[in-house]
């Protein structure tokens, strides 16, 4: 599964060189893929709700190729996605002009609301991700 999110950088979202803040990628990202995962047809917080599980960022791995900066328009590509028993994990890329501006690799641990600890994700989840074990 893949899904491309556009974003419009803000003044906001830059540091005082007026280039996007190397944080807010990580932002960008998360919002990337919980939209993906809405589009896919299940959301995250479906996940929560019905199965008291939910996802939380085991390891981020951020390359940084050129600036962005205020105005531009973000385009981040997500996917494509591997789904192991209690992890995902996928691949980010960030646009501009159809340029690669950064790139993200990113491993998602599923755990439970109640403890925190590992739990197998639910098969809807794994087949809408394109499960790859």
């Amino acid at each position: 599964m893949q899904y491309c999110l556009k974003l419009r950088v803000y003044y906001e979202d830059t540091d005082a060189g007026g280039i996007v803040y190397h944080a807010r990628y990580l932002a960008f990202a998360e919002r990337a893929r919980t939209e993906a995962l809405r589009e896919a047809g299940v959301p995250h917080a479906e996940l929560t709700a019905a199965h008291g599980l939910f996802f939380v960022v085991r390891r981020a791995e951020i390359d940084y190729l050129r600036p962005a900066r205020a105005d531009d328009e973000i385009v981040v590509v997500t996917g494509p996605w591997a789904t192991g028993g209690a992890s995902v994990e996928v691949q980010q890329r960030f646009e501009v002009a159809g340029q690669p501006v950064a790139t993200l690799r990113i491993k998602l641990a599923c755990v439970r609301q109640s403890d925190g600890r590992p739990a197998r994700i639910p098969d809807r989840w794994r087949l809408a991700l394109g499960e790859q074990t």
